[in-house]
């Protein structure tokens, strides 16, 4: 019986797992060093934060993988030897596999800051990240104040948990404002706002020169670069990106860049290893997305399309149109299509923005400037519809249609009319003075 060896249990190894399963009698092995069983990554600040437990977190009962024969090793990869198609575990021992597949999502960015493995320095990715806080910032007494370095989506998330238990939190982001390599000008600002109500000390255009420790081997302070202000703190998080996890696969043979190259079959150089998830690098980057993408649904979709591959039905990865959605604090973003902040924003990409009085909500709509066709949106504090977008950007609907329609994409209709008909006028006095 053909044995499929999945080195991680993120959600792209699982949902690959599971589908294999549902087409095919295979052996199907999933090894990991990270938990027992799958959790939802996503979740982890909803623990910290005392809305569930870990258990809460674990979509599938202990006994579900039994049940449908998947085979589950708590273990650490440490070599792969593909000439003989045989993996060598931390432990000494040896798996065999017929085919293989590196799910092992992503790790924190370190940059080589002096101190930054001292006792209180952490990311916050993986589970041991969470139990790590627990430890060093359990209270606002154990723990005087924190500094989150790295303005991303995981910065913000670490910001609200920490936020929970009243720790006073600083935080160091290097851009001129708030994930403004990705958000447009006008939503960033009202994110940087939105932070500072929240008594967060946020550092824009500030880096970390090094992390100073106790005699102990603990967080003492963090120095700031560009004036060499010492901030007391007990913990440091590391949020500025993640990478591919991927060190244990450089000594193989197989091609690696910042991740393991793959193509759009998901299919490395080496004849039946593959890669997926945020591990796994395109070639050539699908239309505008990175090669590398460290997104949930993608990870999910991969997932998916492999098990196809893997049971004789070889089908290509097509992603679709690009979406994604994030929390900052109170405030709700989703995005659909492509909406460019100043990097990379293409000469013909206009947009029309709006914001609410109150300076919460807010949508920006990307269309090209020749041809008024639609782009993309960002909805902040608004919930709108994926399938009607996805709709409309395979349709290739205009951006006048957008606007006209935008209330049968909005998720609660009533709530939004309170704001569709300042949105329209607002677009309207835009076209008559462009």
């Amino acid at each position: 019986m053909e044995h499929i060896v999945i080195i991680g249990n993120g959600i792209s190894g699982i949902t690959l797992a599971r589908h294999i399963r549902k087409l095919s009698d295979k052996k199907i092995t999933i090894i990991s060093a990270e938990t027992d069983y799958f959790f939802s990554r996503t979740a982890l600040m909803y623990i910290y934060m005392g809305h569930m437990k870990f258990e809460h977190t674990q979509p599938y009962e202990d006994w579900f993988w039994k049940k449908n024969r998947i085979d589950l090793l708590n273990a650490y990869v440490n070599r792969i030897n593909t000439e003989d198609k045989t993996l060598t575990l931390a432990n000494g021992s040896n798996v065999n596999y017929d085919k293989l597949v590196i799910a092992t999502g992503s790790k924190p960015n370190k940059f080589g800051w002096p101190g930054q493995d001292l006792k209180g320095v952490m990311g916050m990715y993986h589970k041991q990240d969470l139990e790590n806080l627990e430890v060093h910032a359990a209270n606002k007494e154990t723990c005087k104040r924190a500094v989150i370095v790295g303005g991303g989506l995981i910065g913000i998330e670490l910001a609200e948990m920490l936020n929970s238990r009243s720790i006073p939190v600083t935080f160091l982001v290097r851009e001129s404002s708030f994930w403004n390599s990705v958000l447009p000008e006008g939503e960033s600002g009202m994110i940087n706002r939105h932070i500072e109500n929240h008594h967060i000390d946020l550092r824009l255009s500030t880096n970390l020169k090094e992390i100073t420790s106790d005699e102990n081997g603990h967080v003492k302070s963090v120095i700031i670069e560009e004036t060499g202000e010492e901030i007391q703190c007990n913990v440091v998080g590391l949020t500025a990106g993640v990478s591919p996890n991927i060190d244990f696969v450089k000594s193989s043979k197989i091609e690696t860049g910042r991740g393991i190259k793959v193509n759009r079959f998901l299919e490395t150089n080496i004849p039946d290893v593959y890669a997926i998830g945020d591990c796994a690098e395109q070639h050539e980057p699908i239309g505008n997305r990175r090669p590398i993408e460290a997104v949930w649904y993608t990870g999910r979709m991969m997932g998916e399309t492999l098990a196809q591959t893997i049971c004789g039905n070889r089908i290509e990865y097509k992603p679709g149109h690009w979406f994604n959605s994030a929390k900052f604090l109170d405030i709700e973003y989703q995005t659909y299509g492509w909406v460019f902040g100043r990097k990379g924003r293409p000469e013909y990409e206009k947009h029309f923005h709006w914001k609410h009085d109150d300076d919460t909500k807010c949508i920006t709509v990307a269309y090209h400037k020749d041809n008024n066709k639609f782009l993309g949106i960002n909805t902040f504090g608004i919930r709108m519809r994926h399938e009607t977008f996805d709709k409309w950007l395979t349709e290739k609907k205009d951006v006048d249609y957008v606007m006209n329609h935008l209330s049968e994409a909005n998720f609660d209709p009533e709530f939004y009319s309170h704001y569709e008909a300042e949105i329209l006028s607002a677009y309207n006095n835009k076209l008559q003075t462009t």
